[in-house]
């Protein structure tokens, strides 16, 4: 949940450091800080805040050194203030540490180095564990890089951590369980970066490690970065991997916001994740990941579906799309729920596990279950060399590219543009979908991306209609059928970012409780589109409208009924009722984020939220 980054190597440091921070700050935003070395002194800065408050404290003479790690932190051990910041310092002020995870024994080994002396400044468990890497290396007495060794073996939890020692003042130690952890390759081993992701070293060098569980880097200048395994120190060939990621990816490119760049880019997002896949001329879906275990699709007696937040919702769009087009049952699982509730898994079941970073904690301890189980697992994510991609027997990457905003836009679109190419060829080689149908959808998948333009053309619109309930304090959210998850995803859009209290519900559950909020000028937003249940949607608006409730409709172009009873009337082009998620989900989106921007709130980093949760 927090980012961290450093740079060892013939440069100033800092104001790499400084950079990688910024573009880090999407993994947490409560505190920062960070360390530099520089003639063989150390000299930590940190502060409650942002990387922006860090680099109020850091003086112009302070920031001199060719060593500097820093940190950016979503608390978890701790409240968020000075203390409680990254790095931590050992007690002898030798060794410091920057940790993106959670420490669960962290209080047993406290109490135990408590007992032989150590003092502890702060709440959090990395301060433990610096400490306990400290106590290893004086019992054992060895080097940096053996103690980190010794003493990850004596730790539970997840990590991604680096640890400086200023008796071994040119190396780096590195390790990782569970969370994240890039590092960056400069030439002739000159210099190394080491990230949370490699957007913090794009610009520097176009090749990276991505260490792997239970693995620990040694990084040493002018050395090439020796990787061993943590368990029992034995030495691993590391892969250089070439980063396919530009710069222009991570920056906002005129954008006021992340949030509304990426918004924008699903137009391109999504034909990149459909491109070499959906061949309508050709006829054919292709996908590698679905085809080499085709049997297993098609004999599931199930597909169980486990992810969280957004992708969640784009596992309940799947849902109605495995069922209606390939007819085989469906559940869609909390991951957080799923791993804890001993659900009955079978070897004839087939798991898809969803999660924009593939990195979620939660997500990975049931795809463990279900691989213990005997089933089959189908990882989908954004991120390429991500965990859940290694620990998945196949899967399909979205190719949405990084998305630094923390309300989730572009991921959750291309996972429903991923997932419907899946139940489309599991459709047509099941027999359940014709030649004539699936060929009208691949065409019509086509059409997306343009329609999607059009519907980012009203952009001005939908701010207007922001502007008419952005003071309220709580509203609903209605759809049916395919739209129903729509719905739900409107209202976490909403929560996320405005803090506006929203509910998604199924519009016809609206007389089932939540019709007693309805009130004058009640603001309801209602996916009511041509197709499905059109009908009973136009009724449910009008039990609303009898109310005097504040009506916000999604209707088809054309659409004359449902315009004339709205407040407010957004429309889309023509489409299918499986496809609709796709454009749907567009004005909820931009509705949400101009609600947010109208109330001053930072669209980009939410309160209490973070992009990845790599910790339950």
């Amino acid at each position: 949940m927090c980012g961290i980054t450093g740079y060892i190597g013939k440069r100033e440091a800092y104001p790499i450091v400084i950079k990688g921070l910024q573009r880090l700050e999407y993994r947490g935003y409560d505190s920062a800080g960070l360390m530099l070395y520089n003639q063989d002194e150390t000299s930590v800065f940190k502060t409650k805040g942002k990387v922006v408050d860090l680099e109020a404290i850091v003086s112009e003479e302070n920031r001199h050194g060719n060593i500097c790690i820093g940190h950016t932190r979503w608390a978890t051990h701790g409240v968020p203030n000075d203390v409680n910041s990254h790095p931590h310092v050992s007690n002898s002020g030798d060794l410091t540490i920057i940790h993106n995870g959670i420490i669960e024994n962290y209080d047993t080994i406290k109490n135990e180095l408590v007992q032989r002396g150590y003092q502890f400044k702060s709440d959090t468990d990395t301060e433990v564990l610096v400490n306990l890497i400290e106590e290893v290396q004086i019992q054992e007495k060895c080097p940096i890089a053996k103690a980190v060794q010794l003493a990850l073996n004596d730790v539970i939890g997840a990590y991604a951590i680096a640890v400086f020692d200023k008796k071994e003042p040119n190396k780096l130690v590195a390790a990782k369980l569970g969370s994240p952890l890039a590092i960056g390759i400069g030439e002739n081993n000159e210099e190394f970066f080491i990230a949370s992701d490699a957007s913090p070293f794009i610009e520097y060098t176009k090749n990276a490690i991505y260490l792997q569980d239970e693995e620990l880097a040694v990084i040493e200048k002018n050395t090439a970065v020796e990787v061993r395994k943590i368990h029992d120190d034995s030495s691993v060939e590391p892969e250089i991997h070439a980063l396919k990621l530009n710069l222009a990816q991570i920056e906002k490119e005129g954008f006021d916001h992340f949030m509304l760049k990426e918004i924008y880019e699903q137009p391109k997002a999504i034909i990149d994740t459909y491109r070499g896949r959906l061949l309508p001329n050709e006829g054919i879906i292709r996908m590698a990941g679905v085809e080499e275990y085709i049997d297993r699709f098609k004999s599931a007696n199930r597909i169980i579906i486990i992810a969280c937040g957004t992708s969640w919702h784009a596992g309940l769009v799947a849902e109605y799309l495995f069922e209606d087009l390939a007819r085989i049952p469906v559940e869609v699982e909390y991951a957080s729920e799923f791993r804890y509730r001993n659900p009955i898994i079978t070897e004839k079941d087939v798991v898809i596990a969803i999660s924009q970073s593939g990195e979620t904690a939660d997500s990975l301890a049931a795809i463990k279950m279900a691989k213990e189980a005997g089933a089959y697992v189908f990882g989908v994510c954004n991120v390429v060399g991500s965990s859940i991609a290694r620990e998945s027997h196949s899967g399909a990457y979205t190719h949405a590219g990084p998305e630094i905003g923390v309300a989730s836009t572009k991921a959750f679109t291309t996972q429903i543009t991923l997932l419907t190419l899946i139940a489309l060829k599991l459709g047509k080689e099941k027999g359940n979908l014709s030649n004539s149908d699936f060929h009208a959808y691949l065409q019509n998948m086509e059409l997306i991306p343009a329609k999607l333009e059009k519907i980012l053309a009203q952009n001005d619109l939908i701010k207007e209609i922001a502007s008419g309930f952005s003071d309220t304090p709580s509203c609903l959210f209605l759809g049916r059928g395919y739209n129903f998850p729509v719905a739900l995803e409107g209202a976490l859009k909403l929560k996320e970012i405005s803090y506006i209290h929203a509910e998604g519900y199924p519009a016809a559950e609206m007389k089932h409780g939540p019709i007693a909020l309805i009130e004058d000028d009640y603001p309801v937003i209602v996916v009511a589109i041509n197709k499905g249940h059109y009908e009973k949607v136009v009724s449910n608006i009008q039990e609303i409208k009898s109310r005097k409730g504040k009506i916000i409709a999604v209707v088809t172009e054309g659409d004359v009924t449902v315009k004339e009873m709205a407040d407010y009337a957004i429309e889309i082009p023509e489409v299918d009722e499986a496809l609709s998620p796709l454009l749907t989900t567009i004005p909820l989106q931009l509705l949400s984020y101009h609600v947010a921007v109208l109330r001053g709130c930072n669209v980009d980093q939410p309160r209490n939220l973070a992009k990845s949760v790599t910790v339950e």
